[in-house]
């Protein structure tokens, strides 16, 4: 167990700052990792920017986002919506918050995010759409209470990502591998949808054609292999 535990914070800390280095995190956004000998607790760094992340600068939660420990740092605020996804999808090992720039004008249009390249099949069939005013009101679009965590992991549903009205994206996975997978090829995705949309009319993939592409395209040797590349380009 401590061999798995291990791995999980040396995923965690390179998961940052690969989406640091492909800028999907910056100073904002974060990332956890179910903790592996215990379900109902869950891994997140304190407040800190990705690329500056390391493993002592991570924290063990349960799935209320309280420390387990007399902890003293500074925590996110939003790590209440991690929580909320681990507690209603168990098949979920990883969860991912951001607001790349790519995926914003889909957040702040409310023009569905559809799979238009084979890898972007990763992020999904089908990518709800939250909107914290239709149950909450005007708020600071921060998801800061149980009520609202729950809310948008109960939006997400079977799904891999969400979209979040006029804030970023979560993006959820087996693995941290796999979420920082689904992650950066929905964002690659979005901003090839964006493009071609200036050219003409979309043909999006068939739900058939994204089903199989994001079967393949999530097998380990896919995964491993853009993982070790992202890593390299991280540490370089």
């Amino acid at each position: 167990m401590k061999d798995a535990v291990a791995r999980a914070l040396d995923d965690l800390v390179a998961a940052n700052h690969i989406l640091a280095a492909e800028n999907i995190l910056d100073g904002f956004g974060h990332l956890s990792v179910r903790h592996p000998g215990n379900p109902d607790a869950f891994l997140i760094t304190t407040v800190r920017a990705a690329e500056l992340v390391s493993g002592e600068d991570i924290v063990e939660l349960d799935l209320a986002g309280a420390p387990h420990t007399g902890e003293q740092r500074r925590l996110f605020a939003e790590r209440i919506l991690h929580a909320a996804v681990y507690r209603l999808r168990p098949d979920v090992n990883a969860v991912c918050h951001h607001h790349a720039p790519a995926v914003l004008p889909f957040c702040i249009t409310g023009e569905p995010l559809v799979p238009v390249v084979h890898l972007g099949a990763t992020m999904g069939t089908t990518v709800p759409f939250w909107d914290s005013r239709e149950e909450f009101g005007d708020t600071d679009l921060l998801i800061r209470t149980e009520a609202q965590g729950l809310s948008m992991a109960s939006a997400l549903g079977p799904h891999w990502t969400l979209l979040i009205r006029n804030h970023g994206a979560t993006v959820v996975g087996r693995s941290v591998r796999e979420c920082v997978f689904r992650t950066l090829y929905g964002a690659h995705n979005a901003a090839m949808q964006m493009q071609a949309r200036q050219l003409g009319p979309l043909r999006p993939l068939t739900r058939r054609e994204a089903e199989l592409a994001g079967d393949f395209n999530l097998t380990p040797i896919a995964v491993d292999r853009s993982w070790d590349r992202w890593r390299q380009r991280a540490s370089a």
